[in-house]
């Protein structure tokens, strides 16, 4: 497959040979772009809110967290180079792997109010102002599974409460996953790391008993970039958003895949994820962005169908 093979590995490969996508991915990994266009630099700059996914080199779980700040503290400083102005706080499980030079790092800046996102995937080096992300391959992605969200505001400060640790998930905790309509999904292989997002009604996370968590995988873009890096590497990093308080919910564990005898690109009923809970971090308002009401894709589907 010529021009993908800076984009696919043994896992992704895998996964689209057993879902029979080999063709239709490799036309879409020739389509991905290597650098940072200007509609793209232009859609960074105006946003309030950067997720990312690293392994902590000091304990090789991985973690998904939020990055915030005033529209412009993300900015593409060239076409192959995005700038983060701000730290992680240091109640972040990421906090050492982002203050760890050539981190593997995976991003996605997401914008509810156009339904629209963009993913980076580079190296993260720590600068005076913050953190610089090289990159090695960006992608846009569709707007499906993703639920419009008008506006926001943002409140002062951080909250104040400490971050709340555990080994598996509380009633309270496994109840806002069942209500959740977004996450965001991290992801390691052996040379990078990926961030993604994963959207439905609420209800299409399953928490099948506090230290286990399972969904659908939607049929999506056909380049199985995520499922092809929890084929390769099983470790996977969860964070879900109180999008009216800022809470956010950390989860790292492990992944896997499970296919069924119906598995096709389109079908997606039979192909789910298993997620295994290794430890949870609850950060109360650690996010200082509240976002209104959502209006649900008209691409999810019918839970009760």
């Amino acid at each position: 497959m010529p021009g993908t093979t800076g984009i696919y590995h043994a896992g992704s490969l895998a996964v689209q040979e057993r879902v029979g996508v080999r063709e239709l991915a490799a036309r879409m990994g020739r389509a991905s772009g290597e650098g940072i266009k200007p509609v793209a630099a232009a859609f960074l700059e105006i946003q309030p809110l950067l997720v990312v996914s690293a392994a902590d080199p000091s304990t090789s779980r991985v973690w998904t967290s939020p990055l915030t700040g005033t529209p412009g503290f993300v900015r593409a400083t060239g076409t192959h180079q995005i700038s983060v102005i701000g730290r992680a706080p240091e109640t972040d499980p990421l906090a050492t792997a982002l203050a760890t030079p050539g981190t593997p790092l995976g991003t996605i800046a997401l914008d509810p109010r156009t339904r629209r996102r963009m993913r980076l995937n580079g190296r993260v080096r720590p600068t005076a102002r913050g953190y610089a992300v090289e990159a090695d391959r960006v992608f846009g992605n569709c707007p499906k599974y993703l639920q419009k969200r008008d506006s926001y505001e943002v409140v002062a400060g951080r909250g104040a409460e400490a971050a709340r640790r555990g080994s598996e998930l509380t009633s309270e905790q496994a109840e806002f996953i069942a209500s959740a309509d977004t996450f965001f999904l991290g992801t390691v292989h052996a040379e990078g790391a990926d961030t993604s997002h994963r959207g439905g009604n609420p209800g299409f996370v399953s928490v099948d008993s506090p230290g286990e968590l399972s969904w659908r995988d939607y049929a999506g873009n056909s380049m199985f970039l995520s499922l092809g890096n929890i084929e390769a590497d099983p470790r996977t990093g969860l964070l879900f958003l109180d999008w009216q308080t800022g809470t956010t919910l950390q989860l790292t564990g492990e992944a896997l895949l499970e296919f069924g005898a119906d598995s096709g690109a389109d079908s997606g009923e039979e192909r789910r994820v298993r997620f295994t809970v290794t430890e949870v971090v609850e950060r109360p308002s650690a996010v200082p962005l509240r976002w209104s009401a959502p209006e649900y894709s008209p691409a999810n589907p019918d839970l009760a169908g």
